[in-house]
């Protein structure tokens, strides 16, 4: 297990999502070490009926439970044309569009939806409020697309997921504009005001906030108390060959996404992109080329390996360079 999770790091970094890239280390270790995360967790189905199960991560880290579940709800859907697939329990679960563009590869519409730990992870404020009182609550939806694979919407409902935060306290640098609020509501770029009382803005004003309202609705009151670990999840998964066969899905899908890539962007960008389509780019280019880490973050992690007498790769030592933010 700690390979697919060492594994799923590095590849999210390789995708350019440096937030759930190797900088979760610290996060990890630190959950292990002080019980939030269970070292010796192991995700299990717990019962099925039908199209539906339920996923318990009892604790563990979350990656290999959202793995199985976007698994089984494919595999369920592609039987019966719908599933449904809880996970209960689970720590961090890493970049979801991992998982989601799988299940797409299957011929599968999946959305997965986390939340229901509001009274741990108080991190974002209400659109129109400042105090935090939700967590980040992420969505997941990736279906088939076109000739270039699957559309892949991975997002928090936050202006950025808490990962940013950390990165950038950990690399030492300013966050962008319009992310946080200090503790008096006051727009700040220092990642410290987040820590020290400040508050994460809910994307897209309503939006943000209506769709983490419902996730934590989903994820607490339906799907019962986070007893342990960070999150509850719901996977949701359709089988799309149920409404149109694969071939003639592709061609449209393709139709409809070359003429939003054509279409002119606007000025200092070069393109408009399709969702799902830069993450494989980057993931593509970065093969068989040293993963770049900010020096702090990798610094941070060498102490951290000498703190518990681990033995760090010498190797790594060329791969620091590139700044996160």
């Amino acid at each position: 297990m700690a390979r697919e999770v060492a594994d799923h790091l590095v590849e999210a970094d390789q995708c350019g999502v440096e937030s759930h890239g190797i900088v979760r280390v610290l996060q990890y270790t630190r959950e292990f070490l002080d019980g939030t995360l269970m070292a010796s967790a192991r995700p299990r189905i717990e019962c099925q009926q039908g199209a539906r199960l339920t996923v318990q991560a009892d604790g563990g880290i979350g990656i290999p439970a959202l793995r199985i579940a976007h698994e089984q709800a494919a595999e369920l859907a592609l039987q019966d044309g719908l599933s449904a697939v809880a996970v209960l329990g689970a720590g961090h679960t890493g970049r979801l569009g991992a998982f989601g563009e799988a299940a797409a590869r299957r011929g599968c519409l999946s959305i997965a939806l986390g939340g229901g730990n509001r009274k741990r992870w108080r991190m974002v404020a209400p659109y129109g409020g400042r105090e935090a009182l939700l967590p980040t609550n992420p969505f997941c939806i990736a279906m088939p697309g076109g000739d270039r694979g699957p559309v892949v919407i991975d997002i928090a409902t936050s202006q950025a997921a808490g990962g940013w935060i950390y990165a950038a306290r950990a690399a030492g640098v300013d966050l962008p504009e319009g992310i946080i609020v200090d503790r008096n509501g006051v727009p700040s770029r220092d990642p410290e005001d987040y820590f020290d009382g400040g508050a994460i803005l809910p994307k897209g004003g309503p939006l943000g906030y209506g769709l983490a309202l419902i996730a934590e609705l989903v994820g607490e009151a339906m799907l019962g108390p986070v007893l342990k670990g960070e999150i509850n999840w719901l996977v949701l998964a359709l089988d799309c060959r149920r409404y149109h066969e694969a071939p003639a899905m592709q061609i449209v899908a393709e139709e409809i996404l070359a003429e939003i890539r054509a279409s002119a962007p606007v000025e200092g960008r070069g393109r408009v992109e399709v969702p799902g389509e830069r993450e494989r780019d980057l993931h593509a280019a970065a093969q068989g080329k040293p993963l770049m880490v900010p020096g702090k973050i990798w610094a941070a992690i060498e102490d951290l390996a000498r703190d518990l007498n681990a033995v760090p790769n010498q190797k790594t030592a060329a791969f620091v360079g590139r700044p996160l933010l």
